[in-house]
């Protein structure tokens, strides 16, 4: 499993802070969107993304460079890929390595690996709980209920590309993604994936595959 970090992104909806890539093997099969509608599978991304496994490092080299970040740095963990470990199941000590190295840092991720598995689910709380932010990924609004029942991690949701929900069908709040529907706005301004919080977080389906993406949203 191959990492490969991007110091200045150039995504217009990140902003310019770092960002990185893990290898597509780390993506659970069991992800709805991986037969189709996953928004890293196209366009220039999807090219960044084939690279890693030929151009990418060991993720002792790319921790090192995660700990060498200012203090305070806001990086978000896989612009495409999941968290580390083959497959459904969490490599919790490749994880750890991960968590240490951002210590003083203000990373963020998200996972679709399944938190109904107890020893995924205890690796993502201890991340949480260690300043290194994992938010589940929801499939549509019912999944992210389930999710967020689990009280153990912040959640997001996919959202159909052509509306949007204020709340879920258990009557959780849904805040659209800021830099989604609003100019000047991107993850380096906006932080809200960064903190632990109740509020679920939502995101339009967007990419090449939209269409696929938003049927399973809705």
């Amino acid at each position: 499993m191959k990492y490969r970090l991007t110091l200045k992104s150039k995504n217009k909806k990140t902003g310019p802070i770092p960002v990185s890539t893990t290898s597509a093997d780390s993506c659970p099969p069991s992800c709805p969107f991986a037969k189709g509608g996953c928004y890293a599978k196209g366009g220039p991304l999807a090219i960044v993304w084939r690279q890693v496994d030929d151009i990418g490092t060991s993720l002792s080299e790319f921790c090192g460079t995660i700990a060498k970040l200012p203090a305070g740095q806001l990086w978000r963990h896989n612009q495409a890929g999941d968290l580390p470990g083959q497959g459904e199941t969490i490599d919790a000590k490749a994880l750890d390595q991960i968590v240490k190295a951002n210590q003083g840092r203000r990373g963020f991720t998200y996972t679709h690996k399944s938190p109904f598995n107890k020893h995924n689910a205890n690796a993502i709380a201890k991340a949480n709980a260690n300043g290194f932010t994992i938010n589940l990924s929801g499939n549509n609004l019912a999944h992210a209920d389930k999710l967020a029942s689990l009280g153990i991690a912040p959640v997001v949701a996919v959202l159909p590309s052509d509306g949007t929900s204020t709340t879920t069908p258990a009557g959780r709040k849904v805040v659209q993604c800021p830099a989604t529907n609003r100019e000047n706005v991107t993850c380096a301004s906006c932080q809200l994936c960064q903190r632990q919080r109740d509020v679920i977080v939502g995101f339009p389906a967007h990419g090449a595959a939209h269409r696929k993406a938003s049927a399973i949203a809705a």
